[in-house]
C-alpha cells in the first residue's frame, strides 16, 4: 500500500520555475508515485487527495501557504522524496542569495540598484500585481505584467493611469515581449527585422514571431498588450499605445497585429485609426468580417498573418501545406476504426482559440473549451464531441506551473485521452523559447507513445526556431520518434486534425 507525506510551509510564495523545480526533485526521487510541489489552493489542495495524499494538513493549507506532497511506495521513500524537496528549494535559495551584496527586496530599492531601467516585469500573485504595477508607474517605468488573476477594473484604472503618463502598461498575462532584440516572459530566438508586432496574445505573439525567423524575416519589437485588452470594458487601450510607439520607430516597415478575439466593435475602431501603414491585422476567431481600411490586410490565421505580411516586404513564404494530405493518409492507416473526435490539448490559448475555429469552419461541427470563443460551447462535452481544452487559463495555473513550464500534467491528460474510445486525434503544441521547459518533447513523448499505440493519431505543433535552446530540431525528432504527425504551423496541425477525423486526407491541404 502507498504511503503519502505532506510538508506545508506557511506564507512561502513561489514562482513556477521553483515550483517545478521541487516538483521534479522528489519524482525524480527512488519510490516515488506521486509528488508535486504547490500553492495550497482549494483546487490544488482537492487535485493532490484524489492522487492518494491523505494528510490533514490539506485542510489547514492557505492560498498563500506552499505544499510539498508524496506519494511513494514506502513511508521512508516519501520521506527521502519530500527531503529532496527541501533540498532542491535550499539550493536554488542559496544560488539567489549568494554573489555579495544584498538583492533587492522591493522594486523601489531595484530601480535604486539597477540605475537607468525603464522597464519593470512583474510577477506576483494576482491580489499584489495591480499595486506593484502602480508603484511601477509611479517611477516612471514601462510595465509588462505577466501576472494573471488580476481584476478587470484594476487593470483599466493601469491602463488609463499609463495611458496619461505616456507609459506602455503590458498586461496583464502579458506572456511575451521584445524590445531592442532583448525578449521578455516566454520569447524565443528570432532575428532583427522590419516587422513590428503588438499582439493581444502571448503564444499568438510567439507563433507569428517564429514563424517569421524561420521563413526568412524578422521582428523589430514585439509589444504584448495582454488578452482582454481589445475586449469592450479596456478597449484597446494599450494596443493604440502599442501602435503609436512602431509608429514612430524607423525599423518598423509592416505593422503585424495580433489578437485573440476581441470585441468587434472596438477591433472596427482600432483598424479604422491605424496610422502604420502597411498592417496585417490577424484577428483569430472572429466570423464575421471587420471593415479595414486601405492599407490594413486582414487574415484569420497567424499563418496567414506572417504569409500576407511576407508579400508586402516584398518575399515568399514555403508552402505550409506541403505533404501534409500524405501525412494524413499515413496517420489515417494506424487510427481505429470508429474513432472521429478530436482532443486539444494546449498550452497556448491563441493557439487552442485558432484551432477551435479552424476545426469547426472545416468539419462545420461546434467544439466544446474552456475559452469563450463561441458563447453556446462550454464544459462538460457531450460524449463524441470535439474539444479544445487551453491549460493554460487562470483555472488550471492558480498556485501551479504553466503547462509551457511543467508539462506533465498534460502528459498525464494525454493518458487520460487514451481510455476514451471516441477519440481519434490528440492535438498538441510543444512551445519552445526562453522561459518554456527545457525539454518539454520528452516530457510529453513516452504519453504520445502511448497514445499512438492504441490507434489515436497525436498532431503536434512545434512552436520555435532553430536557435531556441531547446532545439527545433531535436524537439521534432524526439516527438516523430514517439508516434507524432507534426505540421508547421498552428493552424496547419487543427487542419491535420481534422482531416483525420474526417478521414478525408486533402482537407489537410486545403486552406485554414
Amino acid at each position: 500500500m502507498s504511503e503519502s507525506r505532506v510538508l506545508v510551509r506557511p506564507n512561502t510564495y513561489l514562482d513556477s520555475v521553483l515550483l517545478m523545480s521541487a516538483t521534479r526533485a522528489m519524482r525524480e526521487s527512488d519510490g516515488a508515485e506521486y509528488a508535486s510541489a504547490v500553492m495550497g489552493t482549494e483546487a490544488n489542495c482537492e487535485d493532490l487527495r484524489s492522487r492518494g495524499v491523505a494528510w490533514a494538513e490539506l485542510d489547514q493549507a492557505g492560498i498563500n501557504d506552499l505544499v510539498l506532497a508524496v506519494v511513494a511506495d514506502t513511508a521512508e521513500e516519501a520521506e527521502a522524496a519530500l527531503r529532496a524537496g527541501e533540498g532542491a528549494l535550499a539550493g536554488r535559495e542559496a544560488e539567489a542569495e549568494d554573489g555579495g551584496a544584498p538583492r533587492p527586496r522591493t522594486l523601489p530599492e531595484a530601480v535604486e540598484a539597477l540605475g537607468g531601467a525603464n522597464v519593470a516585469l512583474i510577477s506576483v500573485p494576482g491580489e499584489y500585481a495591480a499595486l506593484e504595477a502602480h508603484q511601477a508607474l509611479t517611477a516612471g517605468l514601462h510595465v509588462l505584467l505577466f501576472s494573471d488573476n488580476v481584476r478587470l477594473e484594476d487593470e483599466v484604472a493601469l491602463k488609463r493611469r499609463a495611458t496619461e503618463l505616456g507609459l506602455l502598461l503590458m498586461g496583464p498575462g502579458a506572456g511575451t515581449g521584445m524590445f531592442g532584440g532583448l525578449g521578455l516572459g516566454f520569447a524565443n530566438v528570432v532575428s532583427r527585422g522590419p516587422v513590428g508586432v503588438v499582439a493581444a496574445a502571448g503564444t499568438g505573439a510567439q507563433e507569428v514571431m517564429a514563424l517569421l525567423d524561420r521563413w526568412g524575416a524578422g521582428v523589430s519589437d514585439v509589444i504584448g498588450v495582454g488578452g482582454r485588452d481589445l475586449s469592450e470594458e479596456v478597449g484597446g487601450l494599450m494596443t493604440r499605445a502599442g501602435v503609436r510607439a512602431l509608429a514612430d520607430d524607423d525599423r518598423t516597415e509592416v505593422l503585424l497585429l495580433v489578437s485573440k478575439p476581441p470585441s468587434p466593435a472596438v477591433a472596427e475602431e482600432i483598424l479604422a485609426g491605424l496610422d502604420v501603414s502597411p498592417a496585417v491585422a490577424v484577428l483569430v476567431g472572429v466570423a464575421e468580417p471587420v471593415p479595414t481600411p486601405d492599407g490594413v490586410t486582414l487574415a484569420r490565421t497567424l499563418e496567414e498573418g506572417v504569409v500576407r505580411t511576407l508579400e508586402i516586404l516584398g518575399r515568399e513564404a514555403p508552402d505550409p501545406a506541403e505533404g501534409l494530405a500524405e501525412r494524413a493518409k499515413m496517420a489515417l492507416d494506424r487510427v481505429d476504426a470508429g474513432r472521429r473526435t478530436i482532443h486539444g490539448l494546449f498550452s497556448g490559448g491563441t493557439l487552442c482559440y485558432e484551432s477551435m475555429a479552424v476545426i469547426s469552419d472545416s468539419l462545420g461541427a461546434p467544439v466544446q473549451s474552456n475559452v469563450p470563443l463561441r458563447a453556446e460551447w462550454s464544459l462538460p462535452a457531450p460524449p463524441g464531441a470535439h474539444v479544445c481544452l487551453d491549460l493554460g487559463e487562470e483555472e488550471f495555473t492558480r498556485g501551479r506551473p504553466h503547462p509551457m513550464i511543467d508539462p506533465e500534467p498534460r502528459a498525464e491528460r494525454i493518458i487520460q485521452d487514451t481510455e476514451d474510445p471516441d477519440v481519434a486525434v490528440i492535438l498538441l503544441d510543444v512551445v519552445l523559447g526562453y522561459g518554456a521547459h527545457p525539454d518539454p518533447a520528452s516530457v510529453l513523448a513516452p504519453a504520445c507513445r502511448v497514445a499512438a499505440g492504441v490507434g489515436i493519431a497525436v498532431v503536434a505543433h512545434v512552436l520555435g526556431t532553430h536557435r531556441d535552446p531547446q532545439g527545433y530540431a531535436e524537439q521534432s525528432r524526439t516527438l516523430e520518434e514517439a508516434g507524432c504527425v507534426l505540421a508547421p504551423t498552428g493552424a496547419r496541425a487543427a487542419m491535420l486534425a481534422a482531416a483525420i477525423s474526417s478521414q478525408e486526407p486533402e482537407m489537410a491541404e486545403a486552406a485554414p
